[in-house]
């Protein structure tokens, strides 16, 4: 048992993500990887699907290997309390995307995108759909755009 829970756990965190705030660095980095854009609109201290989201699709281990290969991960986070504000050019930023991608001001929105800028797929609120599906579904758009290429 015990190594059976050695191994859950090493699986667990062999792939680790990071995810981004610099839209621009994303951009930069998704044209020289030849990656896509996995942009997150949330509100970490009061969207409660938002942390929902987080937790059940991004913290697991299947979505962190398929991320960890061929997404560059960025989190246009909208917190209200104000230590949790980031800094005032982060805000600006968010604020410019939040313009571009979510006019509607949805949370979560999640936006799979080029380095272009152009949206590839939306994903509005948490999915009802399994981590597994969720992530074939970002697979399936990766591997036609790494076909264009």
């Amino acid at each position: 048992m015990k190594t059976l829970i050695t191994s859950f756990l090493i699986y667990s965190f062999a792939f680790s993500i990071t995810w981004g705030n610099d839209f621009v660095a994303a951009q930069k980095t998704a044209k020289e990887n030849h990656q896509l854009i996995f942009l997150n609109f949330s509100g970490s201290d009061w969207c409660i699907p938002c942390m929902n989201l987080r937790k059940d699709f991004f913290e697991t281990a299947i979505f962190k290997k398929m991320a960890d290969a061929d997404l560059v991960l960025v989190n246009a986070d909208f917190p209200r309390k104000k230590k949790n504000k980031p800094a005032a050019e982060i805000i600006k930023q968010n604020n410019a995307l939040a313009e571009k991608y979510n006019p509607q001001g949805t949370f979560p929105l999640t936006v799979l995108i080029n380095a272009d800028g152009k949206v590839l797929k939306t994903w509005n609120g948490k999915p009802d759909e399994s981590v597994e599906k969720f992530t074939s579904e970002i697979e399936e758009v990766y591997n036609g755009f790494k076909r264009i290429k």
